[in-house]
């Protein structure tokens, strides 16, 4: 099937980018707006809402110089509209008669065995038997115990006035009673350790099942991995498998390959498309966990399609990164202990694996005397504002226990994309990282740690809302989450590429902090107002 979709007359003169698409930061060229509104408008018509989707588009360029673009979602679902040309899979994991069904059906046997064995009547009886007996042979030596130690107190009352022959008599009865508890306790413990092993035997074979399902799935997973062979724009071609490999050793996670943007490059290159630019949005319901909102566009996640992409797109001149060195530190205030700085948007508070200039770097070089750990907390990259930085061990120790103990009083601003409802509340959303698409964060109600917000309204206009955070705790990326998630303000912070739509910057400004001096005791307050 053709899965070219040309655009009118009106956009194949359109100027073209020099650079391809970097998936990973982003904002989406105006062709490629152009072709999501085409695609929006049929997912509309189908009514494509009921499951929330990651769907793509790949704006490419026939050998004809024609202009138009493809078409992709992720998953391998086959509920999305079956009337639009969507480009297929890197691999059809879904063909019922392919060899990943078939050893799909080979493990859901092995399932259903181990699930028959664990309910089975037998493991029950067992198990019911085993416990029954513990109970009673508990019972019977508490009987006989008890018995014993009546007749020892006659015993002790006979020894008095007993003869020779009468006490050798009351000692045989001692030991024959010892002798018969004896009897008994082993007695027991046979009776015991038979059902005990029947239990065992069944358990081993459960044990054996996993076993075995375990080896089946990896063996399978490794087989499927082999079969999703990706190439790129220099004509190699390589295994998920392999990928991941060289990338960092690790076996690639469920659903490598079926992400939107790996099958539309896939599809570019096996068709003989020029790629020219790519965007991926969310279409229908947020997920309970994630923040996706309906008709945003997104980023490429990072667990499964950073080595796959980085592979793909071998061969294309990918737009690149904005350097910082034009980002200013502004020094607020310094004296022997403590430095109070202005961070701006787009700098590290701390060195990254990728970018060692940030805060730290830069008052390192400052203050090459500083004896101590100099960060003492953090601000995200793309938040601005007041950072509290210690040149002495001491003076780190005795701050880092304020914010440990949470007496730091702190102030955000920020401006969210939308007019809410209220002027005040408190937000508890438990938050932990998603570990298939870092440093994305989700909300968690099972295993995320505690985060909670206080706000106000500051101001409200036509169609944005300034916001004061008051955060009680200090999550990564626990004011983008609570303002943008369903169950928060259901407004992003404007700028929010991760979990709104991105602009040129994060409106997102630490602008208040109030703590004791590490050294004096004072109570230190700043303000560093923000500039929107």
């Amino acid at each position: 099937m053709n899965c070219f979709i040309a655009f009118d007359q009106e956009l194949q003169n359109s100027e073209l980018p020099y650079f391809f698409t970097n998936p990973f930061n982003y904002q989406p060229h105006k062709l490629c707006e152009e072709a999501s509104i085409i695609l929006q408008k049929k997912l509309q018509l189908n009514n494509e809402t009921r499951k929330g989707k990651m769907f793509g588009v790949l704006v490419v360029q026939q050998a004809d110089n024609t202009l138009g673009f493809i078409a992709a979602y992720s998953g391998n679902e086959g509920d999305v509209i079956s009337s639009f040309p969507f480009v297929p899979q890197v691999f059809n994991v879904t063909n019922p008669n392919g060899f990943f069904r078939m050893g799909e059906a080979e493990l859901n046997a092995i399932n259903r065995k181990v699930d028959d064995l664990i309910v089975s009547s037998e493991l029950h009886s067992l198990r019911t038997g085993f416990e029954e007996k513990k109970a009673s042979a508990a019972q019977q030596l508490r009987t006989v115990k008890e018995n014993n130690k009546k007749a020892k107190q006659l015993r002790d009352e006979r020894r008095r006035n007993a003869t020779d022959d009468e006490l050798k008599a009351i000692i045989r009865e001692s030991q024959t009673e010892k002798s018969n508890l004896h009897k008994l306790k082993k007695q027991l413990k046979v009776e015991c350790d038979v059902l005990n092993e029947q239990i065992a035997a069944v358990e081993k074979r459960v044990s054996a099942l996993k076993a075995l399902r375990k080896q089946k799935s990896a063996e399978l997973q490794k087989k499927l991995l082999n079969h999703y062979v990706f190439a790129n724009a220099n004509g190699e071609r390589k295994s998920a498998w392999d990928i991941f490999k060289e990338f960092n050793n690790t076996v690639p996670p469920a659903g490598t390959g079926d992400c939107a943007a790996p099958k539309l490059l896939q599809y570019a290159y096996l068709n003989k498309l020029r790629p020219i630019a790519m965007a991926e949005f969310w279409w229908g319901p947020s997920p309970k966990k994630e923040i996706r909102k309906h008709g945003y566009f997104y980023p490429a996640c990072k667990s499964k399609c950073e080595p796959v992409l980085g592979h793909m797109l071998k061969g294309l001149e990918i737009e690149p990164e904005k350097e910082n060195d034009s980002l200013e530190l502004e020094l607020l205030y310094e004296d022997e202990s403590i430095v109070i700085v202005n961070k701006p948007s787009g700098l590290l508070s701390v060195p990254g694996k990728e970018m060692d200039d940030s805060v730290y770097t830069r008052l390192q070089k400052l203050y090459p005397e500083a004896t101590g750990p100099m960060i003492v907390h953090r601000l995200d990259m793309a938040t601005s504002g007041i950072l509290v930085v210690t040149k002495t061990k001491g003076a780190h120790e005795q701050l880092q226990k304020q914010f440990r103990d949470k007496t730091v009083k702190k102030i955000y601003t920020a401006l969210l994309d939308g007019i809410i409802d209220g002027e005040v509340g408190i937000i508890e959303l438990p938050l932990r990282v998603d570990l298939d698409d870092r440093p994305r964060q989700l909300v968690d109600f099972e295993y995320g740690k505690p985060a909670i917000t206080s706000w106000k309204v500051d101001q409200k206009t036509e169609n944005y809302t300034r916001i004061l955070f008051y955060p009680v705790t200090g999550r990564t990326h626990q004011l983008r989450i609570h303002a943008a998630h369903h169950d928060g303000l259901n407004t992003p912070i404007v700028g929010d590429e991760l979990y709104g739509i991105k602009k040129e910057r994060l409106l997102l400004h630490a602008s208040h902090i109030e703590f004791k001096h590490p050294a004096t005791d004072q109570i230190m307050s700043f303000d560093c107002p923000a500039d929107f």
